[in-house]
């Protein structure tokens, strides 16, 4: 059976390209535009990894990091922060909410794909 990989971002056109990745990499997707929306997608289903982008309306990957964290279900999913920022005080304050790892934009869909295929083990 796939593994699902939560990716969230409000870019239509990041999403569809990660989802590509992904699913050409044999994984199941689900999609949010924010953090709110990847709440209520990750609810009572099974998730093997959440890919989130940093800077988002409504709830950003930061507040959306920690609420997972505070989920039973979500205390050891990683999670793959895939954002634009580089600031290593913003790849500090990731890691301390939880974060597994950080990518940074524009990216390699092959590199993408061996992390995913490391974390989602």
């Amino acid at each position: 059976m796939a593994k699902t990989i939560l990716i969230v971002d409000d870019s239509a056109t990041m999403r569809a390209m990660v989802s590509d990745v992904l699913r050409g990499g044999g994984y199941t997707v689900v999609a949010a535009v924010h953090g709110a929306d990847a709440l209520q997608k990750a609810a009572g289903q099974t998730v093997h990894l959440v890919i989130t982008d940093f800077n988002m309306p409504v709830m950003g990957g930061l507040d959306l990091i920690g609420k997972l964290r505070a989920k039973p279900e979500f205390k050891f999913t990683p999670i793959l922060v895939l954002t634009t920022e580089t600031e290593d005080s913003l790849k500090t304050r990731s890691k301390a909410a939880g974060a597994t790892g950080w990518v940074t934009k524009p990216f390699d869909p092959a590199r993408l794909l061996q992390v995913v295929n490391r974390l989602a083990a």
